[in-house]
C-alpha cells in the first residue's frame, strides 16, 4: 500500500493474483487492502486535507505538471504494464492508455493555475473550495486514464485522495503512485490501497472521513455505492454504463460511418462503456451497412489487432450475450461464440443484423466487441430507437453535413455525441445521462466536481 507518502505493508496477509488475459498466467500478487488499510489511508488523507487545501493554486499546478512529467517519462513501462495486465494490443496501450492520461494531467495542471477559485458577485466573494478527501474507486478497462481522470481534478482542487483500482488490473496504479512519490506531492495527499471491490472498495465508500466517492464501473456497483452515499449525505460521482446509439441518417458517407463505428466498438476489445455498440442504419441501406460491418469486423484479428477479454468471467459473461442474441432470432454476420480463437480470454468480433430495440443485446451492456445493427423508417424513428434504452452516456451521428447531423445530436438523450466522426476532446465534459451517472470527467466541469461553494457578505 502507498500511504502517507510510503510504500508499506498491509494489514493483512491476503493477496490477489494479477492474470495476463493473454496467455491465463499469473504475472503478480498485489495485498488485498481490508477496512484496516482503508482506514490508515483515509486517516493520511484527512491529516495532509488542511496543507493542501491551503496550498497556493500554482504550486498545486506545479505538482500537477511534475507528476504529468513522470507519467510521460514512464511512458514505455506503462504500456508494458497495460499490455501485461489488460491485454491491450502494444500499440493501443501506448497511444491510448498510456498517452491520454500525460494529456490529461497536463490539462489539470494548466487548470490549477488559471482557474478562478474565487469571484466577486455584487457585495459576495464567492469562495470555490475542494470538497475534501475523495475516495475514488476505479475500473480495470482504462486503467491509468480512470485514475488520472479522477485524482488530477481533485488535486487540482485542493482535496487530498485515496484511490482503491480495480483488483484485475491494479499493477498500473501503482505506476501512478511511483510517479506522484516523484513529483513530490506532501505525505497523504495521495494513498493507494489494493483489494477487493466488495471489502477494500466498499470499505472506502463508507468511511465516515471520505467526503466525497468518484466511482467509475457498472450501474449496479453504481446504485450500490449511490445509497451509500446518499445515506451519509456526501457528494457522489458515477461514471457508469452505456448503451451508445450510432446513427447514420440518409445522405451519409455509409462505409466511413460503418467502418468508423466497427472502429470504435472493437477498440480495446470492446470494453468501452461510451462504446456506440448499437447502429441504426436507414432500411433502404440497411443491408449494405450489414456487409460493410461484417467486412470490417473481420479485419479484427484476436491476437493481432484485437486484444482479449480482461477474464475469463468477462469473456463468459460476453459469450452468454451473444449466445443470447442468437436465441432471440439476431442474425450472425460475423464472429459468434464458436469461432476458432488463440489461448486467452479471446472473443471473435461478433456483428449481428435484424435486431430489434428489445432484444436483450439492444437494451443491456455487453462490454465486448459485439455490434448489433438495427433498421428505421425514418429520423423519428430512429430517435426514438437511438433515445430508447436506460442509458445515455454516448453516441455518434452521420449525416450529409454537420448542421443536419448536429441538429439531430441535439435530440439524443446522451452526454456526448461525435459529429460526422468529430475527434475525442480531453476538454470536453464527459459523463452520462439516465442510469449512465451523475456528474462529469474531464476539463473544467471534471474540476467542478471536486469543488463546494461558500459565499461571504460584505
Amino acid at each position: 500500500m502507498y500511504i502517507d507518502g510510503a510504500w508499506r505493508p498491509a494489514a493483512g496477509a491476503d493477496a490477489i493474483a494479477v492474470v495476463n488475459p493473454a496467455d491465463e498466467q499469473v504475472i503478480a500478487h498485489v495485498p488485498a487492502g481490508g477496512a484496516e488499510d482503508v482506514d490508515a489511508a483515509v486517516r493520511a488523507a484527512r491529516a495532509a486535507l488542511p496543507g493542501w487545501a491551503a496550498t497556493a493554486p500554482a504550486e498545486r499546478a506545479a505538482r500537477l505538471t511534475a507528476l504529468r512529467d513522470a507519467l510521460a517519462a514512464r511512458q514505455d513501462e506503462i504500456a508494458a504494464t497495460v499490455t501485461a495486465e489488460l491485454g491491450a494490443p502494444p500499440a493501443l496501450a501506448h497511444a491510448v492508455h498510456a498517452g491520454m492520461p500525460v494529456v490529461v494531467a497536463g490539462s489539470y495542471a494548466e487548470l490549477a493555475a488559471a482557474f478562478p477559485f474565487e469571484e466577486k458577485t455584487g457585495n459576495s466573494t464567492v469562495l470555490l473550495e475542494p470538497v475534501g478527501v475523495v475516495g475514488a474507486i476505479t475500473p480495470w478497462n482504462y486503467p491509468l486514464h480512470q485514475v488520472v481522470a479522477k485524482v488530477a481534478p481533485a488535486l487540482a482542487a485542493g482535496c487530498t485522495v485515496v484511490l482503491k483500482p480495480a483488483e484485475d488490473t491494479p499493477l498500473t496504479a501503482r505506476h501512478f503512485a511511483d510517479a506522484v512519490h516523484e513529483a513530490g506531492l506532501p505525505a497523504g495527499v495521495f494513498n493507494l490501497v489494493t483489494g477487493l471491490g466488495p471489502v477494500a472498495g466498499q470499505a472506502l465508500a463508507e468511511h465516515p472521513g471520505v467526503d466525497m466517492v468518484s466511482f467509475t464501473g457498472s450501474t449496479a456497483v453504481g446504485r450500490k455505492i449511490g445509497a451509500i452515499a446518499g445515506a451519509a449525505v456526501k457528494r457522489c460521482a458515477l461514471e457508469l454504463g452505456g448503451k451508445s446509439a450510432n446513427v447514420i441518417l440518409p445522405g451519409a458517407d455509409l462505409a466511413r460511418a460503418v467502418s468508423v463505428g466497427v472502429a470504435n466498438v472493437m477498440a480495446n476489445s470492446g470494453q468501452t462503456c461510451s462504446a456506440w455498440t448499437r447502429m441504426l442504419v436507414h432500411r433502404d441501406r440497411y443491408e449494405e451497412a450489414v456487409a460493410l460491418a461484417a467486412e470490417a469486423a473481420a479485419r479484427y484479428v484476436p491476437g493481432e489487432r484485437i486484444g482479449p477479454l480482461v477474464s475469463a468471467a468477462q469473456r463468459e459473461r460476453v459469450r452468454t450475450y451473444i449466445e443470447r442474441g442468437i436465441a432471440e432470432g439476431a442474425r450472425l454476420v460475423a464472429g459468434g461464440p464458436d469461432a476458432p480463437l488463440p489461448a486467452g480470454y479471446y472473443v471473435s468480433p461478433t456483428v449481428f443484423a435484424d435486431v430489434t430495440p428489445g432484444m436483450t443485446i439492444a437494451q443491456e451492456e455487453i462490454f465486448g466487441p459485439v455490434v448489433s445493427i438495427l433498421g428505421y423508417e425514418d429520423e423519428d424513428d430512429a430517435l426514438r430507437i437511438a433515445n430508447g434504452t436506460v442509458y445515455g452516456l454516448a453516441g455518434a451521428v452521420w449525416a450529409e453535413d454537420d448542421e443536419t447531423a448536429a441538429a439531430f445530436g441535439r435530440r439524443m438523450d446522451t452526454g456526448q455525441v461525435d459529429v460526422n466522426g468529430g475527434r475525442f476532446n480531453p476538454l470536453a465534459p464527459f459523463g452520462g445521462w439516465k442510469q449512465s451517472g451523475v456528474g462529469r470527467e474531464l476539463g473544467v466541469h471534471g474540476l467542478a466536481e471536486y469543488l463546494q461553494t461558500k459565499s461571504l457578505q460584505f
